[in-house]
């Protein structure tokens, strides 16, 4: 088995979408990011190829190249879970920690969890959402820190 740990963040800007875990969430401001900027995604991505020391999504991906400007983080997913399963390995669980003042989440969290493990082809208790606020330390951004356990083929 092994264990990954990643983590994300973007600064909050109006006239942005917010995606997390692959879901939009209505919002007035969404993450300013090179890509879809969905934090949850690109966590677990870092996770995963952390767990396999194969580097991170800014490797793979790098914001310096236009090609990947919007990207959906859907997309960077399936890149690395292909990359994990050349490793030798396939998702067991997962579990993500958001930190997002507005809008309140708990509302979303059956469709985001639904989604990750759609994405992730887990059943539903596999993937672990918690969701906290910056109690006003940091209302303009939007971070998440997930964990990931793989076992080998």
């Amino acid at each position: 088995m092994r264990i990954g740990f990643g983590e994300d963040a973007h600064r909050l800007e109006p006239g942005r979408a917010l995606w997390l875990g692959g879901v939009h969430i209505p919002s007035e401001r969404g993450a300013l990011a090179h890509s879809d900027g969905d934090v949850i995604l690109h966590a677990l991505c870092d996770a995963l190829l952390s767990a396999c020391a194969l580097g991170d999504i800014g490797v793979l991906f790098p914001d310096t190249d236009a090609q990947w400007k919007n990207l959906q983080s859907r997309v960077i997913l399936e890149a690395v879970l292909e990359r994990v399963a050349r490793a030798g390995y396939r998702v067991s669980q997962v579990s993500g920690v958001v930190t997002l003042d507005r809008p309140k989440l708990g509302p979303h969290r059956a469709a985001i969890q639904a989604h990750l493990a759609e994405l992730l082809s887990l059943p539903e208790e596999r993937v672990g959402l918690t969701f906290k606020t910056s109690e006003g330390l940091a209302p303009d951004h939007v971070q998440a820190r997930c964990v990931a356990l793989l076992e080998a083929l």
